[in-house]
């Protein structure tokens, strides 16, 4: 059987993976919170994990990987986009996360064994609470129920910080209901206007981490052959890493869950260079630039393109890139199920995705079309926007510069916009440069139109 290693985040080591359940791996990703479309931060780690889950089940079977990928449906973002829109929070995320699996399912990401909801497993978490206030981790206050930080010798391990060094350099929560600054929440009352609960410590809903605790010992603690509540790996972004995954580990370990064997985050996403933010107008959901008409494997191809520990540049030129070697492959390529080697140790090697497609470019054949599959790139057809696309435009391109010479000798320049005009209605994009003119079938390409040109 191939070794798989990962860098695991709080051992801060490559690691190889050894199942707790000998011949079966377990494994569970943070999802979003579903109150807007997802942006493409969002799809990283979604991809990032998805592309495991293919690893895993290429090595060990689809039947023995059980992957779980959480929804947070109940939060303050969902109650206050509910006031915002006057539309009932159940609908809003019933459609929100459908529009998550839809947009998610463009780029390729397989569904997740489970997708459970956080509302689904309130009584799974008003249990856990019970156990940690009953072991002397948590209290219960004016309705709250809060987490001792200070109780929990190992705090700060997963993220390799010191209780007093995160009160200094964090802003934490000064509020009369907590006994240090540093607790945290894990049930919070509610008013009669948004969603709550009955709990022994009256109506109200669950703090934000408390969930995946709850959810990822529901559905994968059991595969734990010792009972000790283990599985094998938990990811997330690192944005993650503190405080959200730092209470995962030590509420579930005061609880007497062993938790997670391996965890990875993936790096952030820039955009040309400068974080994502609507500040900076450089904002896009997947649902954005699928309507722009950039194809899901396009933007698959340009994510696994960087090594998922590292942060990842979105830039217009590698989506050009991405989708000519993508053109480029799917005419080379042949349904095949034997994966090279080189391909797969690669992403045995800490999820190499980068390493991967280096390798595939000396592929074609079935051994190209086993890797495009594995890689979530090929269902074993060529998708449309390629087939569409894959035509020779060199006599064009020849046309074009003949004419663009001429008129720059002449200085008359209206039979090459006429030209330019034509080839753009026919949905091809003009790139113009010193060196030359390259043209380039844009998601509008209509073949037939350029009998026209």
């Amino acid at each position: 059987m191939v070794e798989i290693r990962l860098k695991n985040s709080k051992s801060r080591r490559m690691e190889t993976l050894d199942p707790i359940t000998p011949g079966r791996v377990s494994m569970y990703l943070c999802g979003p919170t579903v109150y807007d479309r997802a942006h493409m931060g969002n799809a990283r780690s979604a991809v990032v994990f998805d592309q495991l889950f293919r690893l895993l089940r290429h090595v060990y079977g689809a039947d023995n990987v059980t992957y779980v990928r959480n929804f947070t449906d109940v939060d303050d973002k969902i109650n206050a986009r509910a006031a915002e829109t006057g539309r009932p929070i159940g609908e809003i995320t019933k459609e929100t996360a459908q529009w998550y699996i839809d947009d998610m399912a463009a780029l390729g990401v397989m569904e997740p064994t489970h997708m459970p909801r956080a509302t689904e497993y309130i009584a799974e978490m008003v249990a856990f609470i019970e156990d940690l206030i009953d072991k002397g981790f948590a209290y219960a206050r004016d309705g709250h129920v809060l987490f001792r930080v200070r109780a929990y010798d190992d705090y700060g391990k997963l993220s390799g910080r010191t209780v007093d060094d995160m009160i200094a350099g964090a802003r934490v929560e000064v509020a009369p209901y907590k006994e240090d600054p540093m607790d945290f929440v894990l049930w919070k009352p509610s008013t009669p206007d948004i969603p709550g609960w009955d709990s022994p410590w009256g109506r109200g809903r669950p703090g934000w981490h408390i969930e995946c605790s709850a959810m990822s010992h529901a559905l994968l603690g059991k595969f734990d052959p010792e009972g000790k509540g283990r599985f094998d790996i938990h990811g997330g972004g690192s944005d993650l890493l503190f405080p959200h995954h730092e209470n995962e580990v030590a509420q579930s370990c005061a609880a007497g869950h062993a938790f997670a064997q391996i965890w990875m985050h993936n790096e952030m996403l820039q955009v040309e260079g400068k974080k994502m933010a609507k500040s900076l107008g450089n904002f896009f959901t997947v649902r954005d630039l699928l309507d722009r008409g950039i194809p899901g494997e396009v933007m698959r191809f340009v994510l696994l393109s960087t090594h998922y520990s590292k942060p990842m540049d979105w830039t217009e030129k590698k989506v050009v890139e991405a989708a000519k070697t993508l053109r480029r492959w799917y005419v080379a390529a042949e349904h095949g199920a034997q994966v090279p080697e080189a391909v797969v140790a690669a992403l045995a090697d800490d999820l190499n995705t980068h390493g991967a497609l280096a390798a595939m470019h000396n592929l074609n054949g079935v051994e190209l079309g086993a890797a495009l599959s594995l890689l979530g790139l090929w269902g074993g057809r060529v998708p449309d926007w390629a087939e569409a696309q894959l035509v020779d435009l060199s006599a064009h391109v020849d046309r074009f510069a003949q004419t663009r010479a001429a008129a720059m000798e002449s200085k008359d320049f209206s039979a090459l916009d006429a030209l330019k005009q034509a080839l753009i209605a026919a949905g091809v994009e003009v790139r113009m440069s010193k060196e030359g003119v390259e043209l380039v079938p844009g998601p509008d390409f209509d073949p037939a139109k350029l009998e026209d040109v």
